[in-house]
């Protein structure tokens, strides 16, 4: 039976369901890991045969919307080369969609709601991809690892040979590191290595078949920078699509499925439309943390009996700029997805859920914590965030 998502939960204007069948990255991802695993399976979303020895290269383009590609990227290569749209995950962000790619789970399995998570074993909220606290002070713990990430990635015990193409600064990361156990893991430094050690490891998977995940972020970094249009990411864009044509060239008659897809869109956020919560203020003294999940998609650990002041200052003052919800409602709709239910979900959801109506964002501060500036964001339930392309181009 299709899994559905609940429609009657409040949702800001113009909201983009995640799609957890075919039409989403979260059934790309149990494709792949399905053709990883057994042998005889073909992947039909990418046009590979039941049993055929392909190899498969897969580009991640952190960041690159569909909505973005249909505009500023009209008339490029990348998008003469698109196959599909898909959706996102929820929350369309980095930490929840990337480990999908890696696991082939929803975020309700995997666990991972945000950029920020909320975990009392580990100090209370963290970032589960650096592995650090808010404050900015490195997790350590007994076995934190398995603990903090308990489903096993896709290329463990794969049956055919993965590589994992990334950049050298995070390629042997913890995160990077737990999550690629199975994989090969070739580091790259600039967008023309990048190119070179795909084609490398082409190459060594030339007679085998297989998969090279190659994950590019910079297009990410400077979205949010600069904002999703600005100039300095429409050049990032640019380039990245010469590269995807030097690909093209270098593969040409290997018979390669060359596949683009990213994690997320994006959407401008200007200042005025920030919510910004003063450490000393009326809503901080509710809450009983920070807050986690992300500046488009909140979540928020309200103080035992401050429930129902909390909700109307959320129902007056947010009216228009963010829709809340109960915690144990948005995780009843269904909008991180089916399978079993991460074992600290519940807390890593707290109390309610502010989502945010389109370019509102919402803020807090932390001691210590290095603060960033955004103008691009992500993390909600607009189009801009919730669709990605798939590109797909044969050698």
């Amino acid at each position: 039976m299709p899994f559905t998502i609940d429609s009657t939960l409040p949702l800001p204007a113009g909201a983009v369901l995640p799609d957890y069948g075919d039409g989403g990255l979260y059934g790309f991802a149990r494709g792949l890991r399905h053709w990883l695993h057994d042998r005889k399976a073909g992947w039909p979303a990418v046009e590979v045969a039941p049993g055929e020895r392909a190899l498969v290269v897969l580009l991640v383009i952190d960041g690159l919307g569909e909505r973005f590609l249909d505009t500023v990227g009209w008339g490029s290569a990348l998008h003469a080369a698109k196959h599909a749209g898909l959706s996102s995950v929820c929350p369309s962000t980095t930490a929840s969609a990337i480990t999908t790619l890696a696991t082939g789970v929803a975020p309700v399995e995997h666990g991972l709601n945000g950029w920020f998570i909320h975990d009392r074993r580990f100090g209370g909220v963290i970032a589960p991809l650096p592995l650090i606290r808010r404050s900015g002070e490195p997790l350590e713990a007994f076995r934190l690892l398995p603990r903090l990430f308990p489903v096993a990635p896709m290329y463990r015990h794969a049956c055919r040979p993965v590589t994992l193409v990334s950049p050298v600064q995070i390629a042997f990361s913890r995160f990077s590191l737990h999550h690629g156990r199975g994989a090969h893991i070739e580091p790259y430094e600039g967008l023309q290595d990048y190119v070179a050690a795909i084609v490398d490891m082409a190459d060594a998977l030339a007679h085998s078949g297989g998969l090279i995940h190659a994950y590019y972020p910079v297009f990410d970094m400077l979205s949010h920078q600069h904002g999703c249009r600005s100039a300095e990411a429409v050049a990032c864009f640019t380039r990245v699509d010469a590269a995807f044509v030097s690909l093209q060239q270098a593969l040409a008659g290997r018979d390669v499925r060359l596949l683009v897809t990213a994690d997320h869109g994006f959407i401008d956020a200007p200042p005025e439309r920030r919510i910004d919560l003063a450490p000393d203020g009326e809503v901080a003294a509710m809450l009983a943390a920070p807050l986690f999940g992300e500046r488009r998609l909140a979540f928020c650990r309200v103080r035992a009996g401050a429930q129902a002041e909390f909700e109307a200052w959320a129902a007056d003052e947010l009216r228009g700029k963010a829709v809340a919800v109960r915690g144990e409602d948005f995780l009843a709709a269904g909008l991180l997805g089916p399978g079993q239910v991460h074992p600290r979900l519940s807390e890593r959801l707290g109390s309610h859920a502010l989502l945010m109506e389109a370019g509102w964002t919402i803020v807090d501060h932390v001691a210590g914590e290095h603060e960033h500036t955004m103008i691009g964001v992500h993390g909600g339930l607009s189009a801009d965030e919730m669709r990605v392309p798939l590109m797909l181009a044969r050698t």
